[in-house]
């Protein structure tokens, strides 16, 4: 089924194509939505209200572009919009100070790609959100703070804390653990 049937089949309510949609994007999306959440709960919670989302906005998708990533913009904006309900209810993330600690050159290279965002999803929630639309999305900092609600340097600010929080982790998680022969 292409593209424009799906996308007809869904807007005459057919469940049959609602299906397909969701099962053709579903695990796509869910990778997206696992980037902004703590965990895969609540990732599952996300990716749920930005597929109602895509359901109640398909009559305003103009087929001009690609509808996955069309969906991926509605999935991010999703979370953005669950970011800014829980800073509305919840104390602004600590600006403590955090020690600039290089990462050695193959520490990457040990590390595997489920490691990596998996100690990305463990920043803090306003570090995690400005570092996945930054780094992976491609937003710029204007469009960062447009979207936070916040100024373009709390963006940057944000986003070299995230980097020197991943810097210490990965470095931590690359560190050779030597035990020496201890004696009783």
């Amino acid at each position: 089924m292409t593209e424009r049937e799906l996308v007809k089949g869904c807007l005459d309510g057919e469940p049959r194509c609602q299906e397909a949609l969701y099962a053709r994007y579903a695990r796509r999306m869910y990778a997206v939505c696992l980037r902004y959440a703590r965990h895969e709960l609540e990732a599952q919670d996300l990716m749920q209200e930005g597929f109602i989302r895509v359901f109640e906005k398909l009559k305003d998708f103009r087929m001009e572009g690609s509808l996955e990533g069309w969906i991926r913009r509605i999935m991010v904006h999703t979370a953005i919009n669950c970011y800014r309900r829980k800073s509305f209810q919840q104390e602004r993330f600590g600006l403590e100070k955090l020690p600039e600690s290089p990462v050695p050159a193959d520490a990457m290279d040990r590390l595997g790609t489920e490691e990596l965002l998996a100690m990305v999803s463990t920043l803090p929630e306003g570090y995690r959100m400005v570092f996945n639309l930054f780094a992976i999305e491609g937003f710029d900092h204007a469009e960062i703070a447009s979207m936070l609600g916040c100024g373009e340097s709390t963006s940057r600010s944000q986003l070299a804390k995230a980097r020197r929080m991943l810097q210490s982790m990965i470095t931590a998680s690359t560190t050779p653990v030597h035990v020496g022969n201890a004696s009783h």
